[in-house]
């Protein structure tokens, strides 16, 4: 079942929730540089959540142990901080996830390291016009799959690939919810659901510089390209309203 939030509180609670995670990026901001740590960025993201009353919900999440996801270059996402130090030219995909009061603030997006070469550029550009493009088609009475349309058809008009592994997906009171929301249309059991006013849910396209297979590394949570080729992610949680849609995360 998909929850509908029709209580103003609810909506309260997401807005609130997603304004913290999009002021946590935020603050890392002057932090993402060049000869940076990964764990260093961890360390301040997990202060400043427990210091604005909330708390980190990936910590402990099925046994992950850091507050952040930070995924450099071919990393697809589920990048674990820890020694890795940011470098120039390098790409980097930070998510974090911040449960205040109850609510679920989930979002993400890309950070350059200094100079980067043009391609990466491009990459992180699409990608952020694929987020764009998908939201602009939510509103009432839309089917799903107008979602994953959009991000598809921006992406390989552009060269890149649309990684299939991951969705976006319901997001509220609990981190991980329905509706599913895929980033491309299923060739078989494509998803039947309309948009209704009161869903929540992220949207959080993955594109790859080349294709979109990936492989899950042995510490069971980093997805890289198999082709080692460069990947990109942005993400917001929004909230469908009568006639578009809210976006929880925005800056």
């Amino acid at each position: 079942m998909i929850p509908i939030h029709k209580d103003e509180s609810d909506w309260a609670g997401m807005r609130a929730a997603g304004q913290l995670a999009a002021q946590c990026l935020d603050y890392l901001t002057p932090y993402v540089i060049p000869g940076v740590k990964t764990d260093t960025l961890d360390m301040l993201a997990r202060e400043f959540i427990l210091e604005h009353n909330a708390l980190p919900a990936c910590l402990g999440y099925k046994g992950y142990t850091k507050t952040l996801c930070i995924s450099p270059n071919h990393v697809v996402c589920h990048g674990i901080p820890g020694d890795k130090i940011l470098k120039e030219g390098d790409i980097a995909n930070i998510d974090v996830t911040v449960i205040l009061d109850g609510w679920h603030g989930d979002t993400s997006r890309m950070y350059a390291l200094g100079k980067i070469n043009v391609k990466a550029q491009k990459l992180i550009d699409v990608t952020r016009e694929c987020l764009e493009l998908a939201i602009a088609q939510v509103k009432p009475g839309v089917p799903v799959t107008v979602i994953g349309q959009a991000i598809q058809d921006h992406a390989h008009a552009h060269g890149f690939s649309v990684v299939r592994d991951y969705v976006g997906h319901g997001v509220g009171r609990v981190f991980h919810d329905a509706p599913q929301i895929f980033h491309y249309v299923p060739e078989q059991n494509p998803s039947t659901t309309i948009l209704e006013p009161g869903m929540f849910f992220t949207i959080e396209p993955m594109i790859n510089a080349g294709k979109w297979p990936l492989k899950v590394l042995n510490d069971g949570w980093t997805a890289v390209t198999r082709d080692k080729s460069l990947s990109a992610q942005w993400e917001h949680s929004i909230g469908v309203t009568q006639t578009g849609c809210e976006v929880f995360t925005a800056s």
